[in-house]
């Protein structure tokens, strides 16, 4: 709130002086003859230079804002000299085309920026014309206040070349964490439908098998039926969500990403998988607090873990996911039983990206994530810890 107050007060402090010099500008063009010329450049500079941003039409583009008092001024002094007579000039009207120096410089698009700001600068190097014509009479006068005022113009236009390089990486580095968010969006997009419809495929198989049997089985059918669904509504809702926030919809849910609860979540619907018993042991001294990015890259191990149960072992009756922690790492394993068999098309068992991405995750966070057999010859662990903090 202080430093707004205090951007505040300069503002108005400097608005103050500029409109200070532009009166000084009238009285002098008062002393030397008609001050109506004077007036209508002050009036066409102070109006592109004050005018609010909040309030600019979008016709009013930087390049007019700059390239219209200056042409002014310029063709001001042209007529001075042409007919010989003296024009005044002041410190309001110099300070104004600096202003707009700087803003062609900052704010004119590339195609251009050159022309507006040689243009501003001329206007301000050439109003010494006005008084000093030729610029050799008087002791050189008007040639020493053009080299003042190269100074002034060099100044200005580094300062405000400065600026807009500083912007340009602004925009640069924001754009790319745009697109590395939006990467990691369609990466969890992946993650998230290929659970549900990996779970779909191999309950509709059970499905299938079922009816194949005979109608008398035909009543077990409504809780594989069942577990379609919920797989299904539960894809379409992650879909539409990160889709939402790919189009910056203002409704859009945050990222679709799971925490340490969102675990639970996974297993109970796992467990619905006809002959297969999962369970989940999570130790007390789990704290719920860990960084959101820990809980999230949890919930990535434990759902590709248990997608890959799926493709690559269907024959897996028992799995079980644990959750440790030893006051620095969080430990995250999770074991199955099975053999190898998959039933499951060869399209269907994924190309081994998953894992892949999963481990570019974890040690992104410091981590470490192994994969392998177990020593009794069968069966799979995926194990991952990650840091606390």
């Amino acid at each position: 709130m202080r430093s707004a107050w205090l951007r505040g007060s300069a503002r108005g402090a400097a608005v103050g002086a500029l409109l200070a010099a532009c009166v000084l500008d009238l009285m002098i063009a008062g002393e030397e003859g008609s001050p109506w010329g004077q007036a209508v450049l002050l009036a066409v500079g102070l109006t592109a230079v004050l005018w609010p941003a909040s309030r600019r039409p979008a016709w009013l583009t930087p390049q007019l804002r700059t390239a219209v008092p200056a042409l002014l001024s310029a063709l001001y002094t042209a007529a001075a000299v042409v007919r010989d007579r003296t024009a005044p000039f002041g410190p309001g009207e110099l300070v104004i085309l600096l202003c707009l120096l700087f803003v062609a410089v900052r704010h004119c698009p590339p195609n251009r920026l050159v022309a507006c700001a040689a243009l501003d600068a001329l206007a301000f190097l050439a109003t010494p014309c006005r008084q000093f014509w030729p610029l050799w009479s008087q002791d050189g006068a008007g040639l020493a206040y053009i080299v003042v005022g190269l100074v002034f113009v060099l100044l200005v236009g580094s300062l405000a070349a400065y600026l807009r390089s500083l912007d340009y990486r602004r925009t640069v580095a924001v754009d790319d964490t745009r697109r590395e968010e939006r990467l990691a969006i369609a990466a969890d997009l992946h993650d998230f439908v290929a659970h549900h419809v990996t779970g779909i495929l191999v309950q509709t198989q059970v499905a299938r098998m079922m009816t194949s049997v005979g109608p008398e089985r035909a009543e077990q059918l409504d809780p594989v039926l069942a577990g379609i669904e919920r797989a299904a509504t539960e894809a379409l809702a992650s879909m539409r969500r990160t889709v939402g926030v790919l189009r910056d919809t203002p409704e859009a849910d945050r990222r679709p990403v799971g925490d340490l609860a969102g675990i639970t979540g996974l297993v109970e619907n796992f467990g619905g998988d006809p002959g297969r018993r999962v369970v989940l042991h999570r130790s007390p001294a789990v704290p719920d607090d860990l960084p959101h990015e820990v809980q999230a890259a949890a919930f990535r191990v434990v759902q590709e873990a248990l997608t890959n149960v799926r493709r690559h072992a269907a024959d897996a009756s028992a799995v079980t996911v644990r959750l440790g922690f030893d006051g620095e790492r969080l430990d995250v394993t999770v074991v199955d039983d099975g053999r190898g068999g998959a039933p499951l098309p060869a399209e269907a068992r994924g190309g081994g990206f998953g894992l892949v991405g999963l481990r570019e995750r974890v040690t992104a966070l410091g981590g470490d994530l192994s994969t392998g057999p177990l020593p009794a010859g069968h069966g799979w662990q995926v194990r991952a810890l990650f840091p606390a903090r």
